[in-house]
């Protein structure tokens, strides 16, 4: 990633300023002042965006499709399968930075559009909830 000149110069910037004042005696007096400008932060906060009643009906759909699957492999396999999963549909909306940030949005997600294909994959992967088998999200 290529980094801006301006970002990289951002800093705290100082100005001295010196001033030769003579003294009645014919000493010269040196004064010198730094002043820090003050600096700012900026905060690149973005919303967490929501998953629609489309993109969640597909995670609901996908989720599905891998309930028999994940019986026949197992709580261990099966998770890793839960976050290719994921992964892949989120990839498909644009969600990768979402679910990062907030793992629960699967949950939230797939809890509305299809509780009952949710408490089916909780409990055959035997974990607490969807965002719990994520890793490395």
């Amino acid at each position: 990633m290529m980094m801006r000149h301006g970002l990289a110069a951002a800093g705290v910037l100082a100005a001295a300023t010196v001033t030769l004042t003579s003294c009645a005696g014919g000493t010269d007096t040196t004064t010198a002042s730094t002043t820090a400008a003050p600096t700012t932060t900026t905060s690149a906060a973005a919303a967490t965006p929501a998953v629609s009643e489309d993109q969640a009906q597909s995670l609901c759909t996908d989720l599905e499709a891998q309930l028999s699957n994940w019986r026949v492999q197992g709580p261990t396999v099966g998770r890793g399968g839960l976050n290719i999963l994921v992964q892949t549909w989120a990839a498909r909306y644009g969600l990768n930075a979402a679910v990062i940030q907030n793992r629960g949005i699967v949950d939230t997600a797939a809890t509305d559009a299809c509780s009952d294909v949710r408490s089916q994959v909780v409990d055959i992967l035997e974990i607490p909830d969807l965002a719990s088998g994520l890793v490395g999200l």
